[in-house]
């Protein structure tokens, strides 16, 4: 019975949102974190800008970018498969998965998930609960397009969600494996959010993160969801290969976060994001919003 109402809820909020104006669910978003609608008419915060981005321009190459296994075949697709991380398989469902092909080791993801959400990772195959793991990936198919579309973000509307399975990059629990955002408008970086310290078990927003421009000099700025990073961080040896290729990667698109991991002097590949954070971000002081915004310039209008 239980099972019934879950399905009947998730079947009524789905057919609720096929007849909710985006403008709408992107407006309750907004509302819902910085208390306020998104200024469309006269755009001028990276976060006013991300919500008519939302709003009034599609690519569908954004939508197949957005899809974690999808992706994958447009990074080959432009020369760089030798940036992701090895692919044990794409599965639809926990029931297909062929867990004796599995190593010992291995991380899962949800393809539509986001923001450090939607991982599992698998230090011991032998001591994984499979049916606490068969109720979280259920969870994952059944709900997660659903609710990242309760954003109005269009690039999650109508794909099946998938289970990716790929190589697990850090040695243990306790390592750390920093995160490198880059932020990229018209195909140049303009500045990079450094997360570590960060536990992908529970939430990402309990490690800590410093804003580099794009020499890697740490900003006087933060976001409100993490804890600062407050002093000068190390520069990799290969920085500068990593905006490279962040910029190799951005170049079709108006605005891109493009997320990549440094391990050991390897550059691998992370993820695309169009609209980080859905869109509202906190950044402090509010003024870094007007900086960052004036980087975007908004595409013409297709949608």
């Amino acid at each position: 019975m239980k099972a019934f109402y879950s399905r009947l809820k998730r079947y009524l909020l789905k057919t609720a949102m096929q007849y909710t104006p985006r403008r709408i669910l992107v407006n309750r978003n907004y509302i819902d974190k910085l208390g306020r609608k998104p200024d469309l008419k006269n755009p001028q915060t990276f976060s006013d800008k991300l919500a008519w981005y939302i709003l009034y321009y599609r690519d569908e190459k954004m939508r197949i970018c957005t899809d974690k296994a999808s992706v994958r075949d447009y990074i080959e697709s432009i020369g760089m498969g030798y940036l992701l991380n090895k692919c044990y398989g794409v599965y639809d469902r926990f029931e297909d998965i062929d867990w004796d092909s599995l190593p010992q080791r291995f991380v899962m993801k949800h393809t539509l998930s986001g923001e450090g959400k939607g991982i599992i990772m698998v230090f011991d195959k032998n001591s994984l609960n499979l049916e606490k793991t068969k109720k979280t990936l259920h969870y994952w198919i059944d709900t997660c397009p659903i609710r990242r579309a309760r954003a109005g973000l269009w690039i999650f509307e109508n794909r099946e969600a998938k289970i990716l399975i790929e190589e697990l990059l850090i040695d243990n629990e306790n390592d750390d494996l920093p995160d490198y955002k880059f932020f990229c408008f018209n195909g140049r970086v303009y500045c990079s959010y450094l997360i570590r310290n960060s536990s992908t078990k529970t939430n990402r927003h309990d490690g800590e993160l410093g804003i580099l421009d794009r020499n890697f000099h740490l900003l006087p700025v933060s976001h409100a969801d993490f804890n600062a990073i407050t002093e000068q961080p190390e520069k990799p040896p290969n920085y500068e290969k990593m905006v490279e290729i962040a910029e190799k990667l951005s170049e079709p698109f108006p605005h891109v976060r493009v997320d990549l991991y440094n391990l050991d002097g390897k550059i691998i590949f992370g993820e695309l994001t169009f609209f980080s954070n859905t869109g509202p971000n906190r950044h402090v002081p509010e003024s870094f919003e007007y900086e960052l915004g004036k980087q975007f310039a908004l595409p013409k209008r297709n949608h």
